[in-house]
Protein backbone atom coordinates (compact mmCIF):
# COMPACT_ATOMS: atom_id res chain seq x y z
CA UNK A 1 0.00 0.00 0.00
CA UNK A 2 1.25 3.67 -0.95
CA UNK A 3 1.94 6.20 1.97
CA UNK A 4 1.30 9.50 2.27
CA UNK A 5 2.13 12.01 5.10
CA UNK A 6 1.14 15.42 5.65
CA UNK A 7 2.64 18.50 7.26
CA UNK A 8 0.20 21.74 7.78
CA UNK A 9 1.36 24.92 8.41
CA UNK A 10 -0.78 27.84 9.57
CA UNK A 11 -4.79 28.62 9.85
CA UNK A 12 -8.01 26.61 10.40
CA UNK A 13 -8.35 26.87 6.68
CA UNK A 14 -5.41 25.17 5.39
CA UNK A 15 -6.15 22.84 8.57
CA UNK A 16 -9.46 21.62 6.59
CA UNK A 17 -8.26 21.62 3.33
CA UNK A 18 -5.66 19.50 4.81
CA UNK A 19 -8.43 16.94 6.72
CA UNK A 20 -9.99 17.20 2.61
CA UNK A 21 -7.18 16.06 0.92
CA UNK A 22 -5.95 13.00 3.40
CA UNK A 23 -9.60 11.91 2.75
CA UNK A 24 -8.97 11.91 -1.04
CA UNK A 25 -5.92 9.95 -0.32
CA UNK A 26 -7.50 7.08 1.76
CA UNK A 27 -9.86 6.70 -0.71
CA UNK A 28 -7.66 6.51 -3.59
CA UNK A 29 -5.78 3.93 -1.34
CA UNK A 30 -2.94 5.62 0.73
CA UNK A 31 -2.34 4.71 4.22
CA UNK A 32 -1.27 7.92 6.21
CA UNK A 33 2.29 8.09 7.70
CA UNK A 34 3.35 10.67 10.64
CA UNK A 35 5.45 13.28 8.33
CA UNK A 36 8.45 12.38 10.14
CA UNK A 37 8.23 8.35 8.80
CA UNK A 38 9.05 7.08 5.46
CA UNK A 39 6.21 7.85 2.55
CA UNK A 40 5.78 7.67 -0.66
CA UNK A 41 4.48 10.72 -0.84
CA UNK A 42 4.75 13.99 0.94
CA UNK A 43 2.57 16.93 0.98
CA UNK A 44 3.53 20.24 2.63
CA UNK A 45 0.56 22.26 2.92
CA UNK A 46 2.24 25.87 3.98
CA UNK A 47 1.85 29.27 4.77
CA UNK A 48 2.69 32.57 4.25
CA UNK A 49 1.79 35.34 6.88
CA UNK A 50 5.15 35.93 8.06
CA UNK A 51 9.13 35.09 6.52
CA UNK A 52 8.87 32.91 9.63
CA UNK A 53 5.93 30.72 7.85
CA UNK A 54 7.89 30.61 4.76
CA UNK A 55 11.62 29.67 6.35
CA UNK A 56 9.49 26.72 8.33
CA UNK A 57 7.54 25.77 4.57
CA UNK A 58 11.26 25.40 3.39
CA UNK A 59 12.15 23.36 6.51
CA UNK A 60 9.42 20.76 6.09
CA UNK A 61 10.38 20.80 2.08
CA UNK A 62 14.25 19.86 3.25
CA UNK A 63 13.34 17.40 5.84
CA UNK A 64 10.70 15.39 3.52
CA UNK A 65 13.73 15.15 1.05
CA UNK A 66 15.84 13.47 4.02
CA UNK A 67 13.27 11.08 4.88
CA UNK A 68 12.92 9.51 1.83
CA UNK A 69 14.53 10.83 -1.48
CA UNK A 70 12.64 8.87 -3.93
CA UNK A 71 9.59 10.27 -2.27
CA UNK A 72 7.21 12.56 -4.63
CA UNK A 73 7.06 15.79 -2.70
CA UNK A 74 3.54 18.04 -3.54
CA UNK A 75 3.95 21.76 -1.94
CA UNK A 76 0.46 23.49 -1.91
CA UNK A 77 -0.65 26.54 0.41
CA UNK A 78 -0.17 29.91 0.07
CA UNK A 79 3.60 30.09 -0.06
CA UNK A 80 3.47 27.73 -2.94
CA UNK A 81 0.86 30.35 -4.60
CA UNK A 82 2.84 33.48 -4.27
CA UNK A 83 6.26 31.88 -4.81
CA UNK A 84 5.82 29.26 -7.11
CA UNK A 85 8.96 29.37 -8.88
CA UNK A 86 11.29 30.05 -5.72
CA UNK A 87 9.42 26.89 -4.01
CA UNK A 88 10.17 24.93 -7.23
CA UNK A 89 13.65 25.42 -6.71
CA UNK A 90 13.89 23.88 -3.06
CA UNK A 91 15.32 20.65 -3.65
CA UNK A 92 12.88 17.84 -4.56
CA UNK A 93 9.98 19.66 -4.67
CA UNK A 94 8.02 17.70 -7.34
CA UNK A 95 5.23 20.05 -8.17
CA UNK A 96 3.37 23.24 -6.75
CA UNK A 97 -0.36 23.43 -6.85
CA UNK A 98 -1.14 26.72 -5.04
CA UNK A 99 -4.46 26.86 -3.29
CA UNK A 100 -6.97 26.28 -5.79
CA UNK A 101 -5.73 22.60 -7.14
CA UNK A 102 -6.04 20.48 -3.93
CA UNK A 103 -9.18 18.75 -5.87
CA UNK A 104 -6.83 17.50 -8.49
CA UNK A 105 -4.22 16.34 -6.48
CA UNK A 106 -4.88 12.69 -6.74
CA UNK A 107 -4.51 13.06 -10.21
CA UNK A 108 -1.34 14.75 -10.80
CA UNK A 109 0.16 12.74 -7.86
CA UNK A 110 -1.15 9.17 -9.67
CA UNK A 111 0.11 10.33 -13.77
CA UNK A 112 3.37 11.80 -12.07
CA UNK A 113 3.18 15.28 -13.07
CA UNK A 114 5.82 17.39 -12.18
CA UNK A 115 6.73 21.43 -12.16
CA UNK A 116 4.29 24.82 -11.43
CA UNK A 117 0.28 24.31 -11.26
CA UNK A 118 -0.11 27.49 -10.04
CA UNK A 119 -3.34 29.63 -11.45
CA UNK A 120 -3.65 33.33 -11.52
CA UNK A 121 -6.07 33.48 -8.37
CA UNK A 122 -7.15 36.97 -8.57
CA UNK A 123 -9.06 35.56 -11.77
CA UNK A 124 -10.74 32.91 -9.83
CA UNK A 125 -14.44 33.39 -8.68
CA UNK A 126 -15.49 30.09 -7.67
CA UNK A 127 -15.58 28.25 -4.51
CA UNK A 128 -13.18 25.04 -4.74
CA UNK A 129 -15.94 22.51 -3.68
CA UNK A 130 -13.48 20.37 -1.18
CA UNK A 131 -15.59 18.18 1.45
CA UNK A 132 -14.83 16.05 4.11
CA UNK A 133 -17.17 13.57 5.47
CA UNK A 134 -14.95 12.53 9.29
CA UNK A 135 -11.93 14.72 10.68
CA UNK A 136 -9.16 11.88 11.93
CA UNK A 137 -7.90 11.94 15.42
CA UNK A 138 -10.19 15.27 16.36
CA UNK A 139 -13.00 16.06 18.80
CA UNK A 140 -14.02 19.12 16.99
CA UNK A 141 -14.38 19.54 13.13
CA UNK A 142 -14.11 22.01 10.79
CA UNK A 143 -16.07 23.35 8.07
CA UNK A 144 -14.56 25.70 5.53
CA UNK A 145 -17.52 28.66 4.34
CA UNK A 146 -15.60 31.03 2.17
CA UNK A 147 -12.65 31.44 0.38
CA UNK A 148 -10.89 35.08 -0.32
CA UNK A 149 -10.13 38.35 0.56
CA UNK A 150 -11.40 41.50 -0.75
CA UNK A 151 -9.82 43.81 2.48
CA UNK A 152 -6.01 44.15 1.03
CA UNK A 153 -5.16 45.60 4.36
CA UNK A 154 -1.54 47.10 3.36
CA UNK A 155 0.53 44.41 5.16
CA UNK A 156 -1.26 40.92 4.06
CA UNK A 157 -0.67 38.95 1.29
CA UNK A 158 -3.51 37.03 1.71
CA UNK A 159 -5.29 38.18 -1.00
CA UNK A 160 -2.86 37.75 -3.17
CA UNK A 161 -2.62 33.91 -2.23
CA UNK A 162 -6.15 33.73 -1.93
CA UNK A 163 -7.91 35.89 -3.96
CA UNK A 164 -11.32 37.68 -4.53
CA UNK A 165 -13.56 36.10 -2.21
CA UNK A 166 -15.73 33.17 -2.77
CA UNK A 167 -18.43 31.66 -0.61
CA UNK A 168 -20.04 28.11 -0.43
CA UNK A 169 -23.72 27.37 -0.84
CA UNK A 170 -25.50 27.08 2.26
CA UNK A 171 -26.53 23.89 1.00
CA UNK A 172 -23.26 22.26 1.00
CA UNK A 173 -22.51 23.65 3.99
CA UNK A 174 -25.67 22.38 6.04
CA UNK A 175 -25.05 18.55 4.33
CA UNK A 176 -21.29 18.88 5.43
CA UNK A 177 -22.31 19.63 9.05
CA UNK A 178 -25.13 16.92 8.90
CA UNK A 179 -22.48 14.32 7.94
CA UNK A 180 -19.84 15.18 10.47
CA UNK A 181 -22.78 15.48 13.32
CA UNK A 182 -23.33 11.61 11.95
CA UNK A 183 -20.29 10.73 12.53
CA UNK A 184 -20.28 11.55 15.94
CA UNK A 185 -18.91 15.31 16.27
CA UNK A 186 -20.74 17.60 18.11
CA UNK A 187 -18.58 21.18 17.93
CA UNK A 188 -17.94 22.56 14.96
CA UNK A 189 -15.91 25.18 13.96
CA UNK A 190 -16.69 27.40 10.68
CA UNK A 191 -13.79 28.89 8.67
CA UNK A 192 -12.52 30.52 5.96
CA UNK A 193 -10.07 33.35 5.20
CA UNK A 194 -12.82 36.16 5.70
CA UNK A 195 -15.18 34.84 7.64
CA UNK A 196 -17.05 38.23 7.72
CA UNK A 197 -17.41 37.90 3.35
CA UNK A 198 -19.50 35.15 4.00
CA UNK A 199 -22.20 35.42 0.83
CA UNK A 200 -21.19 39.17 -0.19
CA UNK A 201 -20.61 37.76 -3.67
CA UNK A 202 -23.79 36.30 -4.01
CA UNK A 203 -26.38 37.69 -1.70
CA UNK A 204 -27.54 33.93 -0.86
CA UNK A 205 -28.33 34.77 2.56
CA UNK A 206 -25.24 36.98 4.85
CA UNK A 207 -23.60 34.84 7.72
CA UNK A 208 -26.17 35.70 10.75
CA UNK A 209 -29.03 33.73 8.46
CA UNK A 210 -26.13 30.99 8.20
CA UNK A 211 -25.46 30.83 11.96
CA UNK A 212 -29.53 30.82 12.24
CA UNK A 213 -29.75 27.72 9.79
CA UNK A 214 -26.75 25.67 11.89
CA UNK A 215 -28.12 26.19 14.68
CA UNK A 216 -31.11 24.03 14.36
CA UNK A 217 -29.44 21.10 13.28
CA UNK A 218 -30.14 18.35 15.47
CA UNK A 219 -26.82 17.35 17.26
CA UNK A 220 -24.96 20.21 16.88
CA UNK A 221 -23.85 20.99 20.38
CA UNK A 222 -21.30 23.91 19.53
CA UNK A 223 -21.11 26.33 16.85
CA UNK A 224 -17.66 28.02 16.24
CA UNK A 225 -16.64 31.06 14.03
CA UNK A 226 -12.99 31.47 12.96
CA UNK A 227 -10.96 34.81 13.18
CA UNK A 228 -13.52 37.50 12.45
CA UNK A 229 -13.55 40.77 11.73
CA UNK A 230 -15.04 43.69 13.70
CA UNK A 231 -17.43 45.83 12.34
CA UNK A 232 -19.70 42.36 11.61
CA UNK A 233 -20.38 41.79 15.31
CA UNK A 234 -22.61 45.04 14.95
CA UNK A 235 -25.67 45.69 16.85
CA UNK A 236 -27.21 44.08 14.14
CA UNK A 237 -25.85 41.20 13.63
CA UNK A 238 -25.80 40.64 17.44
CA UNK A 239 -29.59 40.97 17.67
CA UNK A 240 -30.12 38.64 14.72
CA UNK A 241 -28.09 35.71 16.16
CA UNK A 242 -28.63 35.68 20.13
CA UNK A 243 -31.12 32.93 19.32
CA UNK A 244 -28.30 31.04 18.65
CA UNK A 245 -27.78 29.20 22.07
CA UNK A 246 -25.75 26.17 20.11
CA UNK A 247 -23.29 29.41 19.28
CA UNK A 248 -19.98 29.67 21.37
CA UNK A 249 -19.35 33.16 22.96
CA UNK A 250 -15.89 33.26 21.85
CA UNK A 251 -15.24 35.34 19.36
CA UNK A 252 -11.43 35.90 18.02
CA UNK A 253 -11.64 39.66 16.60
CA UNK A 254 -8.50 40.72 14.97
CA UNK A 255 -7.55 44.40 16.18
CA UNK A 256 -3.99 44.82 15.15
CA UNK A 257 -3.53 48.37 16.37
CA UNK A 258 -4.94 50.33 19.42
CA UNK A 259 -4.18 53.52 17.24
CA UNK A 260 -6.37 54.68 15.01
CA UNK A 261 -3.29 56.21 13.06
CA UNK A 262 -1.88 53.06 12.47
CA UNK A 263 -5.06 51.10 11.77
CA UNK A 264 -5.26 54.46 8.86
CA UNK A 265 -1.78 53.36 7.54
CA UNK A 266 -3.15 49.75 7.45
CA UNK A 267 -5.61 50.16 5.81
CA UNK A 268 -8.27 48.21 8.65
CA UNK A 269 -11.68 49.88 8.15
CA UNK A 270 -12.71 50.67 11.96
CA UNK A 271 -11.41 53.02 14.34
CA UNK A 272 -10.83 52.05 18.01
CA UNK A 273 -13.81 54.16 19.01
CA UNK A 274 -15.79 51.60 16.73
CA UNK A 275 -14.17 48.37 17.87
CA UNK A 276 -14.67 49.49 21.91
CA UNK A 277 -18.32 49.57 20.61
CA UNK A 278 -18.34 46.00 19.40
CA UNK A 279 -16.75 44.39 22.50
CA UNK A 280 -18.97 45.97 24.73
CA UNK A 281 -22.30 45.38 22.61
CA UNK A 282 -20.79 41.26 22.50
CA UNK A 283 -20.24 41.39 26.38
CA UNK A 284 -24.18 42.52 26.72
CA UNK A 285 -25.07 39.98 24.49
CA UNK A 286 -22.94 37.26 25.36
CA UNK A 287 -22.11 37.91 28.93
CA UNK A 288 -18.63 36.32 30.40
CA UNK A 289 -17.40 35.53 26.27
CA UNK A 290 -14.43 34.64 25.48
CA UNK A 291 -12.84 37.86 23.41
CA UNK A 292 -9.63 37.31 21.98
CA UNK A 293 -7.45 38.75 19.36
CA UNK A 294 -4.43 39.26 17.07
CA UNK A 295 -1.83 42.62 17.75
CA UNK A 296 0.96 43.53 15.49
CA UNK A 297 3.54 45.44 17.26
CA UNK A 298 6.32 47.27 14.60
CA UNK A 299 4.31 48.33 11.52
CA UNK A 300 6.20 50.74 9.71
CA UNK A 301 5.94 54.28 10.84
CA UNK A 302 4.76 53.24 14.44
CA UNK A 303 6.12 55.65 17.49
CA UNK A 304 6.54 55.57 20.48
CA UNK A 305 2.96 57.56 20.87
CA UNK A 306 1.37 55.20 18.57
CA UNK A 307 2.55 52.24 20.67
CA UNK A 308 1.09 54.08 24.23
CA UNK A 309 -1.79 54.08 22.67
CA UNK A 310 -2.20 50.83 21.48
CA UNK A 311 -1.34 49.78 24.86
CA UNK A 312 -3.37 51.65 26.70
CA UNK A 313 -6.64 50.36 24.35
CA UNK A 314 -5.46 47.12 24.97
CA UNK A 315 -5.63 47.30 28.66
CA UNK A 316 -9.23 49.21 28.14
CA UNK A 317 -10.52 45.84 26.28
CA UNK A 318 -9.26 43.17 28.49
CA UNK A 319 -9.47 40.87 26.10
CA UNK A 320 -9.52 36.85 27.33
CA UNK A 321 -6.40 36.00 25.38
CA UNK A 322 -4.15 37.43 22.43
CA UNK A 323 -1.70 36.65 19.65
CA UNK A 324 1.18 38.67 19.69
CA UNK A 325 3.37 39.21 16.80
CA UNK A 326 5.70 41.15 15.04
CA UNK A 327 5.30 43.06 11.55
CA UNK A 328 6.88 40.95 8.94
CA UNK A 329 7.77 42.66 5.27
CA UNK A 330 5.79 41.00 2.57
CA UNK A 331 7.08 41.30 -1.12
CA UNK A 332 4.14 42.98 -3.29
CA UNK A 333 1.92 44.69 -0.22
CA UNK A 334 2.02 48.63 0.13
CA UNK A 335 3.46 48.25 3.63
CA UNK A 336 6.81 46.66 2.46
CA UNK A 337 7.61 50.11 0.55
CA UNK A 338 6.65 52.05 3.44
CA UNK A 339 9.12 54.44 5.26
CA UNK A 340 10.08 54.34 8.65
CA UNK A 341 10.34 50.57 9.01
CA UNK A 342 10.57 49.86 12.96
CA UNK A 343 14.23 47.56 14.22
CA UNK A 344 14.01 44.14 15.28
CA UNK A 345 14.98 45.44 18.63
CA UNK A 346 11.91 47.55 18.87
CA UNK A 347 9.66 45.11 18.29
CA UNK A 348 10.97 42.41 20.50
CA UNK A 349 10.94 45.29 23.63
CA UNK A 350 6.92 46.22 22.35
CA UNK A 351 5.71 42.72 21.92
CA UNK A 352 6.94 41.77 25.22
CA UNK A 353 5.66 44.86 27.03
CA UNK A 354 2.69 43.99 25.37
CA UNK A 355 2.64 40.53 26.37
CA UNK A 356 3.09 41.36 29.87
CA UNK A 357 -0.59 43.53 29.72
CA UNK A 358 -2.33 40.36 27.41
CA UNK A 359 -1.14 37.85 30.15
CA UNK A 360 -2.70 39.86 32.97
CA UNK A 361 -5.99 40.44 31.09
CA UNK A 362 -6.16 37.04 30.27
CA UNK A 363 -5.10 36.05 34.19
CA UNK A 364 -8.03 38.30 35.30
CA UNK A 365 -10.26 36.42 33.11
CA UNK A 366 -9.56 32.96 34.11
CA UNK A 367 -10.14 34.07 37.62
CA UNK A 368 -13.88 35.07 36.82
CA UNK A 369 -14.18 31.49 35.55
CA UNK A 370 -12.99 29.92 39.30
CA UNK A 371 -15.41 28.18 41.32
CA UNK A 372 -18.15 28.21 38.31
CA UNK A 373 -19.70 25.12 37.26
CA UNK A 374 -18.91 24.85 33.25
CA UNK A 375 -19.32 22.08 30.87
CA UNK A 376 -15.90 21.14 28.98
CA UNK A 377 -15.33 19.11 25.48
CA UNK A 378 -12.27 16.91 26.30
CA UNK A 379 -9.90 16.27 23.46
CA UNK A 380 -6.73 14.58 24.48
CA UNK A 381 -4.30 13.66 27.17
CA UNK A 382 -1.27 15.04 28.81
CA UNK A 383 -0.47 12.58 30.91
CA UNK A 384 -2.47 12.02 34.37
CA UNK A 385 -5.00 14.30 33.17
CA UNK A 386 -7.54 15.09 30.46
CA UNK A 387 -7.62 18.65 28.20
CA UNK A 388 -10.42 20.11 26.95
CA UNK A 389 -12.10 23.51 26.01
CA UNK A 390 -15.07 25.45 27.67
CA UNK A 391 -17.98 27.06 25.09
CA UNK A 392 -15.74 30.26 25.49
CA UNK A 393 -12.37 28.63 24.80
CA UNK A 394 -10.66 28.30 28.43
CA UNK A 395 -8.53 25.14 28.25
CA UNK A 396 -8.94 23.13 31.23
CA UNK A 397 -7.17 20.12 32.97
CA UNK A 398 -9.14 17.49 34.65
CA UNK A 399 -7.26 15.00 36.78
CA UNK A 400 -8.54 11.42 35.68
CA UNK A 401 -8.03 7.59 34.27
CA UNK A 402 -10.78 7.66 32.56
CA UNK A 403 -10.48 8.41 28.20
CA UNK A 404 -12.70 11.47 28.47
CA UNK A 405 -11.69 12.18 24.33
CA UNK A 406 -14.76 13.86 22.61
CA UNK A 407 -17.00 13.73 25.91
CA UNK A 408 -18.44 16.41 27.85
CA UNK A 409 -18.37 16.99 31.72
CA UNK A 410 -19.52 19.49 33.78
CA UNK A 411 -16.83 20.70 35.68
CA UNK A 412 -15.75 23.15 38.44
CA UNK A 413 -12.44 25.08 38.16
CA UNK A 414 -10.27 25.29 40.99
CA UNK A 415 -6.96 27.42 39.99
CA UNK A 416 -5.01 28.53 37.36
CA UNK A 417 -1.56 27.43 36.52
CA UNK A 418 -0.12 28.83 33.48
CA UNK A 419 -2.91 29.93 31.92
CA UNK A 420 -4.91 26.55 32.37
CA UNK A 421 -7.99 25.87 34.14
CA UNK A 422 -7.26 23.09 36.71
CA UNK A 423 -10.54 21.17 38.01
CA UNK A 424 -12.82 19.13 39.18
CA UNK A 425 -15.85 17.26 38.60
CA UNK A 426 -19.16 19.02 39.39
Amino acid sequence: MKSVAFCTLGCKVNQYETEAMLEMFKNSGYAEVDFDDFADVYVINTCTVTSISDRKSRQMIRRAKRLNPDSFIVVCGCYAQTAPNEVQGIDGVDLVIGTNEHINIIDYIEKRKKGIIVKDISKTHEFEQLSINNHSGKSRAYVKIQEGCNQFCTYCIIPYARGPIRSRDVNDIIEESERLVSVGFTEIVYVGIHVASYVLDTKECDLADLLIKLNKIEGIKRIRLSSIEPMTLNEDFCEKIKCCDKLCPHFHISLQSGCDATLARMNRRYTTTEYAKITNGLRRYFPNCGITTDIMVGFPGETDEEFSETLEFVKKINFADAHIFKYSRRKGTPADKMKNQISPDIKDLRSKELFEITSASQRNFLEKQLNIATEVLFETRVGEYMEGKTANYCTVYLKTNEDLTGKYRCVIPTEIKNSVLYAKLS
